[in-house]
Protein backbone atom coordinates (compact mmCIF):
# COMPACT_ATOMS: atom_id res chain seq x y z
CA UNK A 1 0.00 0.00 0.00
CA UNK A 2 1.39 3.40 -0.97
CA UNK A 3 1.35 6.26 1.50
CA UNK A 4 -0.83 9.14 0.31
CA UNK A 5 1.15 12.36 0.24
CA UNK A 6 -0.53 15.72 0.74
CA UNK A 7 -0.40 18.17 -2.15
CA UNK A 8 1.04 20.99 -0.07
CA UNK A 9 2.54 21.49 3.35
CA UNK A 10 0.44 22.95 6.14
CA UNK A 11 0.84 26.72 6.17
CA UNK A 12 2.07 26.73 9.76
CA UNK A 13 4.94 24.32 9.04
CA UNK A 14 8.61 25.18 9.01
CA UNK A 15 11.84 23.22 8.85
CA UNK A 16 12.12 23.58 12.62
CA UNK A 17 8.99 21.45 13.03
CA UNK A 18 11.03 18.46 11.85
CA UNK A 19 13.40 16.41 14.01
CA UNK A 20 16.92 15.84 12.71
CA UNK A 21 18.27 12.34 13.26
CA UNK A 22 20.51 9.67 11.82
CA UNK A 23 18.69 7.24 9.57
CA UNK A 24 18.62 3.55 10.39
CA UNK A 25 18.17 0.54 8.13
CA UNK A 26 14.49 0.57 9.16
CA UNK A 27 14.17 3.80 7.14
CA UNK A 28 15.23 2.12 3.87
CA UNK A 29 11.76 1.84 2.32
CA UNK A 30 10.83 5.42 3.29
CA UNK A 31 14.15 6.73 1.97
CA UNK A 32 13.70 4.88 -1.30
CA UNK A 33 10.17 6.30 -1.66
CA UNK A 34 11.42 9.83 -0.95
CA UNK A 35 14.26 9.48 -3.44
CA UNK A 36 11.89 8.16 -6.09
CA UNK A 37 9.44 11.00 -5.45
CA UNK A 38 12.25 13.52 -5.97
CA UNK A 39 13.67 11.86 -9.09
CA UNK A 40 16.98 10.84 -7.52
CA UNK A 41 16.95 7.11 -8.21
CA UNK A 42 18.50 5.58 -11.31
CA UNK A 43 18.06 2.04 -12.65
CA UNK A 44 21.79 1.36 -12.41
CA UNK A 45 21.98 2.24 -8.69
CA UNK A 46 20.45 0.01 -6.04
CA UNK A 47 19.27 2.54 -3.46
CA UNK A 48 18.80 -0.14 -0.78
CA UNK A 49 22.40 -1.24 -1.29
CA UNK A 50 23.52 2.42 -1.11
CA UNK A 51 21.61 2.85 2.15
CA UNK A 52 23.15 -0.23 3.76
CA UNK A 53 26.63 0.74 2.61
CA UNK A 54 26.36 4.31 3.93
CA UNK A 55 24.95 3.24 7.28
CA UNK A 56 27.61 0.55 7.79
CA UNK A 57 30.61 2.78 7.14
CA UNK A 58 32.51 4.67 9.84
CA UNK A 59 32.94 7.67 7.54
CA UNK A 60 29.40 7.92 6.19
CA UNK A 61 25.79 8.25 7.28
CA UNK A 62 22.35 9.34 6.19
CA UNK A 63 20.66 12.21 8.00
CA UNK A 64 16.91 12.73 7.88
CA UNK A 65 14.39 15.32 8.92
CA UNK A 66 11.26 13.64 10.25
CA UNK A 67 7.88 14.79 11.52
CA UNK A 68 5.16 12.54 12.86
CA UNK A 69 6.86 9.45 11.45
CA UNK A 70 7.22 10.88 7.93
CA UNK A 71 10.53 11.74 6.30
CA UNK A 72 10.60 15.29 5.02
CA UNK A 73 14.21 15.42 3.83
CA UNK A 74 17.39 13.38 3.65
CA UNK A 75 21.04 13.52 2.76
CA UNK A 76 23.56 10.71 2.37
CA UNK A 77 27.04 11.90 3.15
CA UNK A 78 30.53 10.77 3.85
CA UNK A 79 34.17 11.69 3.62
CA UNK A 80 37.50 10.26 2.57
CA UNK A 81 39.45 11.88 5.40
CA UNK A 82 40.01 15.04 3.37
CA UNK A 83 36.85 16.02 1.48
CA UNK A 84 33.22 15.36 2.12
CA UNK A 85 30.54 14.51 -0.41
CA UNK A 86 26.75 14.49 -0.36
CA UNK A 87 24.34 12.30 -2.30
CA UNK A 88 20.58 11.80 -2.40
CA UNK A 89 19.89 15.31 -1.08
CA UNK A 90 16.11 15.39 -1.08
CA UNK A 91 13.09 17.22 0.28
CA UNK A 92 9.60 15.80 -0.02
CA UNK A 93 7.76 17.75 -2.75
CA UNK A 94 4.78 18.09 -0.39
CA UNK A 95 6.97 20.15 1.95
CA UNK A 96 8.53 22.50 -0.58
CA UNK A 97 9.53 26.00 0.49
CA UNK A 98 9.75 25.19 4.20
CA UNK A 99 13.55 25.35 4.31
CA UNK A 100 14.09 21.59 4.60
CA UNK A 101 16.74 21.55 1.88
CA UNK A 102 18.71 24.30 3.57
CA UNK A 103 18.39 22.68 6.99
CA UNK A 104 19.46 19.21 5.81
CA UNK A 105 22.47 20.67 3.96
CA UNK A 106 23.54 22.69 7.01
CA UNK A 107 23.23 19.49 9.08
CA UNK A 108 25.45 17.68 6.56
CA UNK A 109 28.02 20.47 6.76
CA UNK A 110 27.96 20.35 10.56
CA UNK A 111 28.39 16.54 10.54
CA UNK A 112 31.46 16.88 8.32
CA UNK A 113 32.94 19.79 10.29
CA UNK A 114 32.57 17.80 13.52
CA UNK A 115 34.82 15.17 11.92
CA UNK A 116 37.49 17.65 10.83
CA UNK A 117 36.48 17.74 7.17
CA UNK A 118 37.07 21.19 5.69
CA UNK A 119 35.63 20.95 2.17
CA UNK A 120 32.41 19.58 0.73
CA UNK A 121 32.08 18.53 -2.90
CA UNK A 122 28.83 17.79 -4.65
CA UNK A 123 27.83 16.88 -8.18
CA UNK A 124 24.82 18.22 -10.05
CA UNK A 125 23.54 17.02 -13.39
CA UNK A 126 24.19 19.80 -15.95
CA UNK A 127 20.52 20.23 -16.88
CA UNK A 128 19.38 20.69 -13.28
CA UNK A 129 19.44 24.49 -13.13
CA UNK A 130 17.01 24.72 -10.20
CA UNK A 131 19.24 22.61 -7.98
CA UNK A 132 22.30 24.56 -9.06
CA UNK A 133 20.57 27.81 -8.09
CA UNK A 134 19.62 26.30 -4.70
CA UNK A 135 23.23 25.42 -3.92
CA UNK A 136 24.43 28.84 -5.07
CA UNK A 137 22.09 30.46 -2.51
CA UNK A 138 23.86 28.34 0.13
CA UNK A 139 27.26 29.69 -0.94
CA UNK A 140 28.44 26.85 -3.19
CA UNK A 141 30.48 27.74 -6.26
CA UNK A 142 31.19 25.96 -9.51
CA UNK A 143 34.76 24.65 -9.69
CA UNK A 144 35.82 23.59 -13.14
CA UNK A 145 36.67 19.90 -12.97
CA UNK A 146 36.28 16.87 -15.13
CA UNK A 147 34.53 14.10 -13.24
CA UNK A 148 35.48 10.66 -14.46
CA UNK A 149 34.14 7.34 -13.27
CA UNK A 150 34.22 3.66 -13.99
CA UNK A 151 31.63 1.17 -12.79
CA UNK A 152 33.32 -1.59 -10.84
CA UNK A 153 30.20 -3.68 -10.54
CA UNK A 154 28.33 -5.26 -13.46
Amino acid sequence: MTEKRPETAPETSSAEDFTLRDATIRDAAALDALWQATGLTRPFNDSHQDIGFALAGPASTILVLEREGRLGASVMLGHDGHRGAVYYVSADPAFRHLGLGTRIMRAAEDWLKARGVWKLNLMIRPDNEGVRAFYETLGYEVEERIVMSRRLKD
